[in-house]
């Protein structure tokens, strides 16, 4: 995995920009214009691997939507980058007989079948535009990447293979079946896109199970047919550790369920958790006409909504986004002091020249010369200077909403809590208070934090006082049904979730946050907790830890063992790796979220010379899971 897997899907993606050749480098000539049609899919897949100026610049003048009214452009040619659906197929026949364009260049997002293909090809005949359809092309790009070491898998219907449609108790072994088909077709896409063949590791006796079986039978087949494999050594990427093939651990969303709905502390966390964060995205509505002013100053005024993009390319992002909030907040306000002593000198210098050219007197020409070099490095570093201070005004936007949420929600008290919860660390208040304190947080944060001491609950909570805590929550005005999922699914799984599971997390708390922030600051922080975290491992980067490092854990000795490239022997016959792995990719059946991506970060970075990929069938934050948990919870 030398070129991470989201250089390879860009990479994927300019080569199918480029009518599927390789783009040239370095050539003076036009690139050749062209139209782009894509659906909602393929959207989602390019907006956060290529911004519209590199579509320019790749000759896409025009990118549209499969299901919008396009007019007819006769002399370009089009490529088309959809899934392979019935609604996308009959649109595109439509397309041909409506001659929209030159020539057309169809690429699926995933494997077209034989009896579609047919459907275009009768299409075009009847059309006579047989000359114009100049290739078909299967990418295999059916998985959206948000980070070098994130991916997941779809956004239009997430809802298809949501954790609520592989738990619902009605489901059926045919909707079950396709469940797993959709996961596992975009599991093969991801690992034809990185070029490797994995060893796959899963629990026993979940869904979990079933995507490892399906996917190492995908494997199979594809590498028996050797004329059409897909990992032939021509296009197979030769790992950094060419010897060594990746480890694939598959795991179940039930196996850690407090994770999903822990209040969290970092930076990019908690932008997904308060904020509408989405592809890399944030969306949030912005007070115009008060800018800048102090608290307590001007009112504010109508509301716009505003968006960010959160990129590879931003190196503050980069660097702060696992950073606790705080550090980001002291960041934040350290660039903003440094950009304003830049700003000045650019300020300074053009004064000084102002000033040269005024005076009457002979101007020595060695102070004008300094002088000139001075400005013209000033006026050559403006662009960055712009784009910094771009930045900057992102980030003071995005903290100051964070901040917000925090100190109206009282989300440091939560996070303290149940980080004491889930590492079985003294409580100093009782749980019913904090439920019970109206000006703590909204009825959903109540809920997580009641939902994780019930997950984690050492001893079986009583009737009684479970009763206790139901009415405080309704009180509060709190919904039920996620306590009766929950309920239902310890007394299923019987195995409460050990305390040990968690790690000994805990939360070094470093005093109020006066001292840190001055007050000329742009964070007023007064009042907030200055948390500092402390490294632990949550289940799933402990689940990866012993798998990798090829430790004896009872938690995960009884794990499946899948290794595709035998194509013959049974699973206990098969040679199995003995030396630990240097690259792994975790996935999420059921569903995913940063905070536990974040974890898996901060642990390979203690690792070097490791790399570990985190994926997962849907990304939601806690509020997305808790609606899921209430519609299995409804009565």
């Amino acid at each position: 995995m030398a070129a991470s897997v989201r250089e390879k899907q860009a990479a994927a993606l300019k080569r199918m920009l480029n009518f599927n050749a390789p783009p040239l480098k370095n050539t003076a000539a036009e690139p050749v214009w062209k139209v782009l049609i894509y659906d909602r899919g393929g959207q989602d897949i390019i907006s956060p691997l290529l911004a519209v100026k590199e579509l320019r610049d790749m000759g896409i003048t025009l990118h549209l939507l499969l299901h919008s009214d396009r007019d007819p452009i006769p002399d370009v040619p089009a490529i088309y980058f959809v899934m392979p659906t019935e609604e996308n197929i009959d649109r595109i026949c439509q397309d041909l007989r409506s001659q929209l364009y030159e020539s057309y260049y169809f690429n699926f997002i995933s494997a077209i079948s034989r009896s579609k293909l047919e459907d275009i090809a009768s299409a075009a005949l009847s059309a006579n535009a047989i000359t114009q359809v100049t290739k078909v092309f299967d990418q295999y790009l059916n998985f959206i990447t948000l980070e070098e070491d994130m991916f997941i898998l779809g956004n239009q219907n997430k809802e298809f293979i949501s954790y609520h449609a592989i738990n619902k108790p009605d489901i059926m072994d045919t909707e079950m079946e396709a469940i797993m088909d959709t996961i596992v077709d975009s599991l093969f896409c991801f690992f034809v896109t990185l070029g490797t063949v994995p060893i796959i590791r899963c629990p026993r006796g979940n869904a979990a199970e079933m995507v490892a079986v399906k996917l190492d039978k995908k494997l199979r087949e594809n590498l028996r047919d050797a004329r059409n494999s897909l990992f032939d050594g021509d296009n197979m990427g030769v790992s950094q550790f060419s010897f060594q093939r990746p480890l694939f651990v598959l795991a179940d969303r039930n196996l850690d369920l407090a994770t999903p709905l822990h209040h969290t502390w970092t930076y990019q966390a908690l932008i997904h958790d308060v904020l509408d964060f989405h592809l890399n995205r944030v969306s949030m509505d912005e007070s115009v006409g008060s800018e800048s002013s102090p608290a307590g100053a001007r009112p504010k005024k109508k509301k716009n909504k505003k968006s960010y993009d959160l990129t590879s390319a931003d190196m503050f992002w980069q660097k702060h986004k696992g950073s606790p909030f705080p550090e980001v907040a002291e960041s934040v306000q350290e660039e903003l002091d440094t950009y304003r002593a830049q700003e000045d000198e650019v300020k300074r210098l053009k004064s000084i020249m102002g000033l040269e050219g005024e005076d009457e007197g002979p101007i020595s020409s060695i102070s004008m010369s300094d002088n000139t070099a001075k400005l013209t490095s000033a006026v050559s570093s403006l662009p960055e200077l712009l784009e910094k201070k771009r930045l900057i005004d992102l980030h003071t936007n995005v903290a100051t909403a964070v901040l917000d949420h925090i100190k109206s929600r009282k989300l440091d008290v939560y996070f303290e809590y149940e980080e004491k919860l889930m590492s079985k660390s003294t409580l100093e208040e009782s749980l019913l208070d904090i439920i019970s304190d109206p000006d703590a947080g909204t009825p959903e944060d109540k809920m997580r934090l009641f939902l994780i001491f019930y997950i984690t609950a050492q001893q079986p909570t009583s009737e009684t006082d479970l009763d206790q805590y139901k009415k405080a929550l309704l009180d509060t005005g709190c919904d039920l049904s996620p306590v009766n999922y929950i309920k239902q699914w310890k007394a299923f799984t019987k195995i409460a979730a050990t305390p040990s599971n968690y790690g000994n997390s805990g939360v070094k708390p470093m005093g109020l946050f006066s001292r840190v922030m001055n007050s000329g600051s742009q964070f007023v922080m007064e009042g907030v907790k200055h948390l500092v975290l402390k490294q632990h491992n949550l289940p799933v980067t402990r689940i990866l830890d012993n798998l990798m490092e090829m430790k004896s854990n009872p938690e995960t000795d009884d794990y499946r063992y899948f290794d595709p490239k035998m194509l013959r022997g049974s699973e206990s016959s098969i040679p199995r790796n003995k030396n630990p792995f240097q690259e792994a990719i975790v996935f999420m059946v059921g569903g995913g979220n940063y905070v536990e991506y974040q974890n898996l970060v901060d642990y390979t970075k203690a690792k070097p010379g490791k790399r570990v990929l985190y994926g997962c069938s849907e990304l939601f934050n806690a509020g997305q899971f808790i609606k899921q948990l209430s519609s299995l919870g409804q009565k």
